[in-house]
């Protein structure tokens, strides 16, 4: 009788501690946000598209080419707020470069990414700052982008793209003659994988919203662009994903950006309304700092190109002689930082060290004074 008690009370212990163990597991499985799926193919992403649909759930989506940084964060973000499943796209797409643009330079940096990404779903499930999660990525290779040709970066190049015109054309377009086309024609793919509810980009690349919205609009598309504003440093520089090639020296000049633009809408907020005025403001910044710069030793200074300083319509980016106080305008600026022409011993010289030419964009929104 006794070596049954015992073997009664063994076998209660036994199951107390596998419910106890059952039990933790399923409060780590409780406190673990839900995981992400990784698609790199159309089918099986429609097939999930399709699941969230018929369960009455909310989709938002945020294409990127990777390289992530506070800036893709806070999209993802705001897609979380106001979506219950957020898919976020990495894909670097090679028609958005031109023929001697160097795609092999464009930073790639997978496993940080998704690193980034998880913790970034940690946040969401602690937050409750919204009922949204980080439910797939999209990685697709541009044999799945481009099945039918391989994708082509010449301007008379064959393939199947879609052109915003005349908004292509201006600021960035007028060097970057293919740029516009590679991103309308990329999102217009991804946006057709994935039928989102809501789309998100950001303020900084302002040419880009407004060329997406067009497309959107032309195009009967069902799906809402939402615009973020810019993510900055805490010193204004913007955030961008070729950030990470400028290192201390051109870091700090690439700041000129931020306090040319900063120079001009102070013109503007102080009343003026004049293209003289406004961008002189600007350009009277970017030229002082670029003398200041050609007067020191190569080892030390950081020159760049002013590529435009713009100030234009907030809708078809048209250049403006005066701004309508009705309207506001764009007021946006492209520096091209030149590779440095010597470093010095343990100086930080970012990725690629110096040598790798970067295009730095910003803009700041004038609002309507009316």
């Amino acid at each position: 009788m006794s070596r049954i008690m015992r073997g009664v009370r063994s076998f209660s212990t036994a199951a107390s501690a596998l419910l106890a163990d059952a039990s933790a597991a399923a409060t780590r499985s409780a406190r673990q946000p839900p995981a992400f799926q990784i698609f790199r193919d159309v089918p099986e992403l429609r097939q999930l598209r399709r699941q969230i649909i018929r369960n009455d759930r909310t989709m938002g989506f945020v294409p990127t080419m990777g390289a992530l940084h506070e800036g893709h964060l806070a999209l993802i973000r705001e897609a979380a707020k106001e979506n219950t499943d957020v898919f976020v796209s990495i894909y670097v797409n090679p028609t958005q470069f031109g023929v001697n643009e160097d795609l092999s330079s464009y930073p790639r940096t997978w496993d940080s990414d998704m690193a980034k990404l998880e913790k970034l779903n940690e946040e969401l499930e602690t937050s409750r700052a919204g009922t949204g999660r980080i439910t797939a990525i999209f990685a697709p290779t541009s044999k799945v982008m481009y099945p039918t040709l391989p994708p082509s970066s010449e301007i008379d190049g064959h393939g199947s793209f879609v052109t915003i015109t005349p908004l292509a054309r201006k600021l960035e377009g007028v060097s970057r003659p293919v740029f516009f086309r590679g991103v309308a024609t990329v999102c217009m793919k991804l946006f057709n994988a994935t039928s989102p509810d809501r789309v998100y980009f950001g303020q900084k690349d302002v040419q880009q919203t407004v060329i997406i919205k067009r497309m959107v609009k032309d195009f009967l598309m069902d799906t809402e662009v939402r615009i973020v504003p810019t993510a900055r440093e805490s010193d204004g520089l913007a955030l961008s994903s070729r950030n990470v090639y400028l290192g201390s020296r051109r870091r700090n000049i690439g700041l000129t950006l931020y306090k040319a633009l900063t120079a001009a809408a102070n013109a503007y907020q102080a009343g003026k309304s004049s293209r003289d005025d406004i961008l002189g403001a600007a350009r009277s910044v970017a030229e002082r700092v670029l003398a200041e710069q050609c007067a020191l030793a190569p080892n030390l200074r950081a020159l760049y190109e002013v590529d435009y300083i713009s100030l234009a319509d907030p809708e078809s980016l048209e250049e403006l002689d005066c701004v309508d106080p009705k309207r506001g305008a764009v007021l946006s600026t492209a520096f091209k930082m030149a590779s440095l022409e010597e470093t010095n011993p343990g100086e930080d010289c970012g990725l690629g060290d110096g040598k790798v030419p970067v295009r730095l964009i910003d803009n700041f929104i004038l609002q309507p004074r009316e």
